[in-house]
């Protein structure tokens, strides 16, 4: 269910815990009473005589070698504090003596006490008399009822003689509605903590929670699917120039659709189109889930197929870069495709014969170079590796190659190569060089904007057997490249989007 989703449950539980929390602490405001609390803890236990017999050794001088009794003497540091949550008053300690606590040092004698108190609680000290109950008698020392505000401590020097280092000491007595109880911390002058230990377990879920609340509100992606998703296959096939951006919107459209799964397999616009029209041929009901990508419209004689028109490509002439030619005439241009022109001298150019690289007869880009430029069909293939003649009576060097790729390649490689690509992946290759014709630039944004006439381009057309479902994939896919996020990527390669203001008009014209 959409409601049970992880930033859901985690704020309903931290809403929960809240709640709960929050009632406990009423709960144990009014029930359990605040309790008065004295602490206490030994923060030193030291020899000072030989303590031969256990082993240890120390070096004494002054008075603490030459007053009697120090060969077995030892230092207590007592702390006595108020770690409770309200104040100590003298009529708190419920000692039927006079004085509050007793303290006993377990086989030790004590030799004599000295009482320290913070600067800022020295009224404490008043309440250290023998009236008072102060004073000590073998192993027990007696503490008066100082009173404690919350907080306050007071510490207890105490010389003892006899007995081991560690041997226990004890503090007696007791507290109305409270307790006298050993304590523990870090350092010897560490304050009690603020919170209680649940306190501080339950701040801490509480923080752990809103964190990973606000951290899955954060990175939670929020975009939600495209409208008109669809589950299922699809085979994109068709156009080699147009593959990049078929390959990237495939991805785009899995990724925001889950469920689809888009095969891209381009084998040119010529082949592609007609293995549509077998797949329809041969699909028993309806339309079949393939869409080919084509460089111009389909070939005559397919009727069933339907068109959309999806953008507008540039393509370009290329030119190896030993070639400095940079701009040719559409008259130049006819008369190297016819193989009268067989050096590049003859165009002005440095001593190389000129190589014609081209696609073979499937390709979109040949049929658009074709049609747009040359106005005919281009001569006859006289070479396999586009670098040796193998007809003798060719006029000039024509290879056929099966991929844009190839082309490109080829071109950057072959001084005095000439070949034709769609112009993204022209102008993306390194060693050739794009011409103009008839000094317009190959320009995306020149054409878009009516700056130009330049001729080399068509309408990227996208074909169906028939017309797919409304709710297909191939409809759905077809929605997104054209309309939806896959305008993006079309811009991105160098085509403009025919949905769009400038692109309806370009595309309505070509």
């Amino acid at each position: 269910m959409e409601w049970l989703s992880a930033e859901n449950v985690v704020a309903v539980g931290t809403a929960v815990l809240g709640i709960a929390a929050s009632g406990v602490m009423v709960w144990y405001e009014r029930r359990v009473p605040r309790r008065k609390r004295i602490g206490y803890r030994v923060q030193m236990d030291n020899p000072i005589g030989d303590d031969v017999r256990l082993g240890r050794a120390n070096v004494r001088a002054g008075l603490f070698d030459e007053a009697p009794g120090m060969s077995d003497a030892t230092l207590v540091l007592l702390r006595v504090e108020n770690d409770g949550s309200q104040g100590i008053d003298r009529d708190d300690y419920t000692s039927p003596e006079v004085h509050g606590l007793t303290a006993v040092f377990s086989d030790r004698t004590i030799r004599g006490v000295s009482v320290t108190q913070p600067s800022d609680t020295g009224h404490l000290m008043d309440h250290f008399t023998p009236t008072r109950g102060f004073g000590y008698d073998g192993n027990t020392l007696r503490i008066p009822r100082v009173p404690l505000n919350r907080g306050d401590h007071f510490k207890l020097l105490v010389l003892l003689s006899g007995g081991d280092v560690g041997s226990e000491i004890r503090l007696i007595g007791g507290i109305r509605e409270g307790e006298v109880h050993p304590n523990r911390s870090a350092t010897p002058d560490e304050k009690p903590p603020l919170f209680s230990r649940a306190a501080r377990l339950i701040t801490i879920m509480l923080t752990v929670s809103v964190l990973t609340l606000a951290t899955i509100v954060v990175t939670r992606d929020d975009t939600r699917p495209p409208i008109g998703c669809a589950k299922g296959t699809l085979t994109l096939t068709g156009s080699t120039a147009f593959a990049p951006v078929l390959e990237e919107v495939a991805k785009k459209y899995e990724r925001d659709c889950e469920g689809a799964a888009v095969t891209v397999d381009p084998h040119g616009s010529t082949a592609g189109v007609r293995e549509l029209a077998g797949a329809g041929a041969q699909h028993k009901k309806g339309s079949p889930p393939v869409v080919a990508l084509s460089d111009g419209p389909k070939p005559s004689g397919l009727p069933k197929l339907r068109e959309n028109r999806v953008a507008l490509s540039v393509f370009a002439l290329v030119v190896n870069d030993e070639v400095p030619t940079r701009n040719l005439s559409t008259q130049d241009v006819r008369r190297l495709y016819r193989g009268e022109i067989r050096n590049w001298r003859q165009l002005g150019g440095p001593n190389l014969p000129v190589h014609l690289v081209s696609r073979d007869a499937n390709s979109g880009t040949r049929q658009v170079f074709q049609r747009r430029v040359l106005g005919r069909g281009e001569i006859a293939n006289s070479s396999v590796d586009c670098v040796h003649k193998d007809d003798a009576t060719a006029p000039v060097i024509r290879c056929e190659l099966d991929s844009t790729e190839q082309v490109l390649t080829t071109v950057a490689g072959l001084p005095g190569a000439v070949g034709y690509s769609e112009l993204n992946a022209a102008n993306r290759a390194e060693g050739l060089t794009p011409l103009k014709l008839d000094g317009d630039a190959p320009s995306v944004d020149a054409i878009e904007h009516g700056a130009n006439a330049y001729p080399y381009r068509e309408i990227e057309y996208a074909y169906t057997y028939g017309r797919p479902p409304a709710h297909s994939l191939a409809s759905s896919f077809l929605t997104y490249l054209s309309r939806g996020n896959g305008q993006d990527v079309i811009r991105t390669h160098g085509h403009i989007p025919c949905w769009t203001p400038e692109g309806l008009r370009l595309c309505a014209e070509d």
